[in-house]
């Protein structure tokens, strides 16, 4: 599997594979195994609240990439005006040079700029044509197309249809295609739809570096695509997780009174905060073993996934995959 085209050649990577950031799941000892493979390996900076800790994280992969001659890092910023700590994040990961970032849930402008000054890269997670339409005149240099089917905040649309619209409205910028990958085959499908580069999440949940507990790694494992379901009761806006008991006991939608102060002038901004600070320790709480209170983010794509193995392991078999798929096609086409 060799592709190379403007996304893989910028961040200098072998593959066009994002490890898509994962909140309370993407850690240190994932982002390394993922960029030895050659892939883009990018973490939520809100998994690292403690002062000092982002800092530190930042400096040990800065080290890490110069030892390494493939694969590259890069950092998820949530944008939103809700997110107290956007501001000190943006300026340390500034300081420490961060050569790729994705933003998300709000304008990219001031992460575009700053990240330019220095030659980094910054796409945008979209979700149809408008907000492409905005990210694209603030000179976004790429778009992260989160359709249906995608782990946590997903996309209204089929995952190809993004892609295509994307790529005839804005020829000229890579699209990345997230939304229900875990496997070569659809690796393979995704690019031939025009997107530059794939984003997988929850295949990487089922890995043995990632530090959350068994019992969430193996739902991902034994779940099926029907049992994905839509919350708002995690940040207020609709999160795909897994329909565990204790899902169905609080209920996917919010009540009256929460939309009314989630949609007020002068309360959203502050009650969306609050939500999102109680859905975050809900989320902290539930990622660790033995709680019962279970509250798992993943994708669709769990249909696909049978086994926890090494992230090594994930990306060689993606490949293998990859491979036999492009080998079927070219033997079944002629022209």
């Amino acid at each position: 599997m060799q592709v190379k085209n403007t996304f893989t050649k910028e961040l200098d990577l072998r593959l066009p594979i994002i490890m898509a950031p994962m909140f309370l799941v993407s850690n240190t000892a994932m982002l390394k195994a993922a960029m030895d493979e050659g892939i883009m390996a990018v973490f939520p900076s809100l998994n690292f609240r403690k002062e000092g800790e982002l800092a530190s994280v930042l400096q040990e992969l800065n080290t890490h990439k110069q030892n390494s001659s493939i694969g590259n890092y890069g950092v998820n910023l949530i944008v939103q005006k809700t997110n107290p700590l956007y501001a000190k994040h943006l300026e340390l990961c500034i300081a420490h040079k961060v050569p790729f970032f994705i933003t998300s849930l709000g304008s990219p402008a001031e992460v575009i700029k700053a990240a330019h000054s220095y030659g980094a890269k910054v796409y945008s997670d979209v979700t149809n044509l408008a907000h492409a339409e905005k990210c694209a005149s603030l000179g976004v240099d790429g778009f992260i197309a989160v359709g249906q089917g995608a782990g946590g905040h997903a996309g209204p649309y089929p995952l190809h249809i993004l892609v295509d619209s994307l790529q005839k409205r804005f020829p000229n910028i890579p699209v990345i295609a997230a939304g229900g990958i875990a496997s070569g085959t659809a690796i393979l499908s995704a690019l031939s739809s025009g997107a530059a580069g794939v984003s997988i999440g929850t295949r990487f949940i089922a890995s043995t570096e990632a530090s959350v507990s068994d019992a969430y790694k193996n739902a991902v494992v034994t779940s099926k695509m029907e049992d994905i379901v839509l919350t708002e009761r995690i940040s207020g806006t609709p999160c795909t997780i897994i329909n565990t008991p204790y899902a169905k006991k609080i209920g996917y939608t919010q009540n009256w009174l929460e939309k009314l102060l989630s949609t007020n002038s002068q309360t959203k901004k502050y009650f969306k905060m609050l939500v999102q600070f109680r859905g975050m320790k809900k989320l902290e709480a539930a990622i660790k073993p033995g709680n019962y209170d279970t509250l798992w983010c993943a994708g669709q794509s769990v249909e696909l996934i049978d086994d926890i193995l090494p992230i090594k392991t994930i990306v060689q078999q993606l490949e293998t995959e990859f491979d036999e798929a492009y080998s079927t096609l070219i033997s079944h086409i002629t022209i």
